[in-house]
């Protein structure tokens, strides 16, 4: 028979067992109509990345969530998989070209992609493998990819659907752009970061020479594409000024001051230079005017070659340039310092250039309707629900999705054009002829944007847009585990996606968790340096402290912070359990095959049994409901609560006389007892700790002589509430025994008796039922509170008059006082201690007597000697009246 090992060393038991859930198939789901399914998709992470507390608190709970209901009888599929990660991705792969002095154009588009799936088979696993360190019970059969053959299907599929209802177009629009990734980024890419920097104040000279206009920008340079001046049409102070023309500084265009009501009058001057080509607001204002675009700056931010003077310089060094060459020609009047947000790159942190360009775009207003309505008729729920009111906010107000990107790694948009007639077609081919000339087409170089594809993660995975079983079974999927930093990235794509294509919401429930923040309460970045690697807390306390760690006080939609403190903590619990574990089956053999006893007569348990098994009952009922509801952190410390105190602490106590002694029928019902409340114990906590829950049950499998090959507490039953284990009337009587032993223990600490003092009990009460309580809890009741007798009686009769007492509800306890303390090297304590105490009161006395002191000394100073004196008095009485009573 195994044993469990003295020591619990999760290096032992994590590998090993996770090695043998995935050759059992434990993680696999099939479709089965005999089962309701339950379903998660992992947010697929970057082929990219390496596990960061981010993803291991993300994966604990899904893995939490997927182990609660396959033991609740589930079919439970938690879908794995990556995601190609387009920026990132390439980023990385041109880095280390550049380091061997190659570029993407030295090796052309299909030796780039060639070099990228090689770099996706060396590195993408990486973060897969880190994953099942964790404990996560994915089902790596249906492992997938966001550029997998099916991945790529349904892109072409939904591309070419979206186009033909006119919901995808291509257009010169207003886009993000990065000059260092050289590639359009969408709004949600966008970082938002205060800047310090100035306002140029400008003046504009009128070109019939009556004046000047006055304005402010924070961006001089891109004056050069200034192609209007607009002032608001209520406002009065430019209602003669609308419909003249302006002469442009150093450029000498000429340009129209049109009146719109985007202007506030209310700030600055009232007035606002127009450059469609480089601010979303002046593009708009340009489209109602009918106004030129001019852009002035290249994909990397320099300036064009049409602006001779300032041909080929970087964006900030023109700025230079052109703030000088304004001052000299007098259109500069004053530089004001001005803080302002400054819209960034999510991936390397440039300043984001607005841009028009020719891009591809998602019309988002047509599908934004039906996800927001989705939410609101409770198809779809948050949780915590107050997280919908962002989800709202960001469709409410979404503008056109741009979707092309300038990058090479990833799926590639399904259009044609003809070099010959102009003709573009789009269709889900790999390659096209035009249809009017009959030559080969050439395929549009742009990629989409990586959200294209991750959008359609939850039905893609699952076959569409084949019908296939699993979309009939496991979609729409039940539960999105995510943070809620990507709501607008992720979470609101797939329901506009699902609704559309699927027509069904992608999953009913969305649960938002916060950020793993350091112990100080910052974000965890590289710029701080204070990253916390999971894999090396793994490393040193197991995935199951880990896992514990990040779950406990965690609720929804809150951050939280980590500490060292709590991971030593949780392996400690991790100790508890299994020391208690041992200590059962230890006790089970020594019964040799009594100890396996595997059903009981109920009339044969104690009102301590039933008590265990009742609050046992109860918390199956509370975690159940509380797992239901999301509220994983509340579960897991009443399980915790429940371990830790009232099995360890208490019953294991309470039992231990009965298992030493020779009654075999007590010792079988409390051997039965601590096996049902350890296993019920142990499923409820296995969700959060399953490799420290798994080899105690497999051992104690084996200690029974129940262990075979498909013994597994992942695939057990979970818990249930049975009625038949509520025992209310023994509950009472096993808490009103904890009481008193608690308030004896806080009397007996207070008093400095050590444990190992035995001390006659009196229980006094004139309630018979508290009499009865106590008589039928005389063993458990002596060994936890530490009584060598106890009495039980009506009144106080044959009570020493020096006896100590503490008073519980119906009933008083009294120790003699001769019983707890020995009185002669008492009455030495207390004279040593009244000596120290007069020599206090001298001093003090002395102090404040002393003219001197009184008159110098701080008044504060002062009031802080008196109340020494004054406690120093208090407890002098005190020894005084303990020493009286001694003479007596």
């Amino acid at each position: 028979m195994k044993e469990l090992a003295k020591n619990y060393d999760p290096k032992d038991i994590e590998d090993r067992l996770y090695d043998m859930w995935q050759k059992k198939k434990y993680f696999h789901a099939k479709v089965n109509p005999e089962k309701k399914p339950y379903t998660i998709v992992i947010p697929p992470p970057n082929i990219t990345g390496q596990l960061h507390m981010g993803h291991a608190l993300d994966n604990t709970l899904q893995d939490i969530l997927i182990r609660f209901k396959r033991m609740q009888g589930y079919e439970a599929l938690w879908l794995p998989g990556t995601d190609h990660a387009s920026i990132a991705t390439e980023a990385k792969i041109v880095a280390a070209m550049a380091e061997e002095g190659i570029s993407k154009e030295d090796l052309g588009r299909e030796g780039f992609l060639e070099r990228a799936w090689e770099w996706k088979r060396q590195y993408g696993g990486r973060i897969v493998s880190q994953l099942k360190k964790m404990g996560s019970s994915c089902d790596w059969d249906r492992e997938r990819f966001t550029m997998d053959e099916g991945c790529n299907k349904a892109v072409k599929e939904v591309f070419v659907n979206l186009y033909n209802k006119g919901l995808i177009y291509r257009g010169n629009r207003i886009v993000n752009w990065c000059p260092h990734c050289l590639t359009t980024i969408s709004d949600a890419e966008v970082n938002y970061e205060d800047q310090a920097g100035h306002f140029w104040h400008l003046r504009y000279p009128y070109s019939d020479g009556s004046g000047y206009i006055e304005m402010a920008t924070t961006r001089p340079e891109t004056m050069l594409g200034d192609t209007a001046v607009a002032v608001n049409p209520a406002d009065p102070r430019y209602k003669d000024c609308v419909g003249k023309m302006i002469t442009l500084p150093l450029v000498g265009r000429q340009i129209p001051v049109v009146a719109d009501d985007y202007v506030d009058m209310e700030f600055g001057t009232g007035v606002v230079k127009i450059t469609p080509a480089h601010d979303p607001n002046d593009f708009e204002v340009g489209l109602r005017h009918n106004l030129p675009v001019i852009n002035v700056l290249t994909p990397d931010a320099k300036i064009v070659d049409e602006y001779e003077k300032y041909a080929g310089m970087d964006r900030y060094e023109a700025r230079e340039a052109i703030v000088k060459d304004l001052q000299e020609c007098g259109a500069l009047t004053e530089i004001e310092d001005y803080s302002h947000n400054v819209g960034t790159c999510y991936r390397c942190n440039t300043t984001i250039e607005p841009r028009v360009s020719m891009q591809w775009f998602v019309k988002m207003e047509p599908l934004a309707g039906p996800a927001i309505e989705a939410v609101k008729n409770g198809t779809t729920k948050f949780v915590p629900e107050h997280f919908d009111k962002t989800y709202y906010h960001w469709l409410e107000s979404i503008r056109d999705w741009c979707i092309s990107r300038q990058l090479w790694w990833g799926h590639r948009i399904p259009a044609f054009y003809c070099d010959c007639c102009g003709e573009m077609v789009v269709t889900k081919d790999d390659s096209a002829v035009c249809p009017k000339c009959g030559k080969p087409m050439r395929q549009d170089p742009d990629t989409l944007d990586t959200w294209f594809s991750s959008a359609l993660w939850p039905f893609s995975t699952l076959g569409w847009p084949d019908n296939t079983p699993e979309m009939d079974y496991f979609y729409p999927t039940s539960t999105l585990v995510t943070g809620y930093d990507i709501i607008f990235f992720w979470v609101i794509r797939m329901m506009f996606s699902g609704i559309e294509h699927v027509g069904k919401a992608p999953f009913s429930t969305v649960l938002i968790h916060g950020l793993v923040r350091d112990s100080q309460g910052r974000k965890m970045s590289k710029s701080l340096g204070n990253g916390i690697d999971p894999l090396e807390v793994i490393d040193k306390y197991g995935a199951d402290a880990l896992r514990f760690t990040l779950v406990t006080g965690n609720a929804p939609g809150n951050d939280m912070r980590f500490y060292w403190e709590r991971v030593e903590a949780s392996r400690n619990f991790a100790n508890k359990v299994w020391n208690a574990s041992r200590f059962i089956m230890m006790n089970m053999e020594q019964m040799g095959e009594d100890g396996k006893v595997t059903s009981i007569d109920m009339s044969t348990l104690t009102d301590a049994d039933k008590w265990i098994l009742s609050k046992a009952n109860a918390l199956a009922k509370e975690v159940t409901e509380n797992m239901e509801n999301f509220d994983l952190g509340v579960a897991v410390s009443k399980i915790y609560d429940f371990i830790w105190e009232e099995f360890c602490d208490w019953y294991i106590e309470m039992v231990k006389p009965r298992l030493y002694g020779e009654d075999m029928t007590s010792k079988k019902a409390a051997i039965w007892t601590l096996r049902t409340v350890l296993v019920q114990a142990l499923k409820l906590l296995h969700p959060y700790m399953p490799f420290v829950t798994e080899e105690i049950y497999r051992t104690l499998k084996d200690a029974e002589g129940q262990l075979t090959d498909d013994t597994s507490i992942m695939i057990s039953a979970w818990p249930t509430y049975d009625a038949a284990f509520d025992f209310a009337k023994e509950e009472e009587a096993v808490e009103l025994i904890k009481t008193a032993v608690t308030a004896m223990r806080g009397l007996r600490t207070e008093m400095n008796v050590p444990p190992s003092r035995k001390a006659k009990v009196y229980v006094v009460s004139e309630s018979e039922h508290i009499r009865d309580i106590f008589d039928g809890s005389r063993v458990f009741f002596a060994t936890l509170g530490s009584a060598s007798e106890i009495l039980i009686q009506t009144d106080k009769s044959g009570i020493d008059a020096d006896a100590v007492s503490v008073v519980i509800a119906g009933a008083t306890i009294y120790m003699p006082f001769a019983d707890l303390v020995d009185i002669d090297k008492e009455i030495e304590r207390l004279t040593k201690e009244k000596a120290r105490l007069e020599g206090e009161v001298k001093r003090s006395t002395g102090m404040l007597s002393n003219e001197k002191f009184v008159s110098k000394a701080p008044a504060a100073k002062i009031e802080e000697e008196k109340a020494k004196l004054a406690k120093y008095e208090a407890m002098l009485a005190q020894v005084d009246e303990r020493l009286q009573h001694f003479a007596k």
